[in-house]
């Protein structure tokens, strides 16, 4: 039975991996159980698994564990691995591998004892804290939350603009006269705009006159108000529906007497509406 071992390359740098080898030759038919490797805590550490590799020998058994390793320490280090366990049968070796050894250079300049290192550095000190910046911070922070809670207060509590259904709807009429609808051919768009217009207003006139009606039920909600001209509602509710859900066609001046029968019906329902002057009555 034989045993060899080496380093390759016996001399190296600080960090840099080289090859530990192990041969034994056994006899035929034997099992071989190589050491792990070499201590964790020493100068020399692994830096893989161990590779063991057979070797053909027509007479005996032969394998090969291969170690790659590093040293951390300049000089000559050793290198212990432990005992290979050979078992043939019932039998039991153990082979003492020794120790190798490998060089390590080192890898600062040939100079070095020649160069002067800097002078340390002074303790870092640590400044007066400026508690004045950060309560100045703070307070600004403060300000501008009562800021936004008085902005907010306020928007809550300001007196809701009440605007006049009457006026509203003629604004309305202007807007929708102003955008020239008819003359550039959308008037059924034109109609649809100027009786929403007054169903706008009527909502606005009267609680039972809901958006949310349709033309019939509308008509029939406001059928006990006397200020309403009722016939002439429900007429121009039914021809506005044939041209807005049943695509009716519509003539250029009827879309025109449709916009100035919505207008007039507004207009005449807010003077029916108005109270009688105390001379008129008397």
């Amino acid at each position: 039975m034989q045993a060899a071992v080496a380093a390759r390359p016996d001399t190296v740098r600080v960090g840099d991996p080289f090859v530990v080898e192990v041969g034994i030759r056994a006899p035929r038919g034997a099992t071989i159980v190589f050491p792990d490797g070499p201590d964790s805590t020493g100068a020399v550490q692994a830096l893989d698994p161990r590779r063991v590799e057979d070797r053909p020998d027509s007479a005996a058994f032969v394998q090969w564990a291969y170690y790659r390793v590093a040293a951390w320490d300049v000089g000559k280090q050793s290198i212990t691995l432990g005992d290979v366990v050979v078992r043939s049968g019932a039998a039991e070796r153990r082979i003492s591998l020794g120790t190798t050894s490998v060089f390590v250079q080192s890898v600062l300049p040939a100079d070095s004892a020649q160069r002067v290192p800097k002078p340390p550095r002074p303790l870092f000190e640590f400044g007066t804290p400026l508690w004045w910046l950060w309560a100045a911070i703070a307070a600004a922070i403060l300000l501008l939350l009562l800021l936004i809670w008085w902005l907010r207060r306020r928007r809550r509590t300001a007196p809701a603009l009440v605007v006049d259904p009457y006026e509203r709807a003629e604004r309305e009429f202007k807007r929708i006269e102003a955008l020239a609808l008819v003359d550039a051919g959308e008037r059924g768009r034109y109609v649809a705009l100027m009786v929403e217009v007054l169903r706008d207003y009527l909502a606005a006139r009267y609680a039972t006159g809901q958006l949310s009606h349709t033309s019939t039920e509308l008509v029939a909600a406001l059928r006990g108000e006397r200020a309403l001209p009722q016939e002439r509602l429900a007429r121009l509710l039914a021809e506005t529906d044939l041209i807005k859900f049943a695509r009716r066609p519509v003539s250029t001046e009827r879309a025109r007497e449709i916009g100035r029968e919505a207008r007039a019906i507004v207009a005449d329902e807010h003077k029916a509406s108005q109270p009688v002057p105390e001379k008129a009555a008397a």
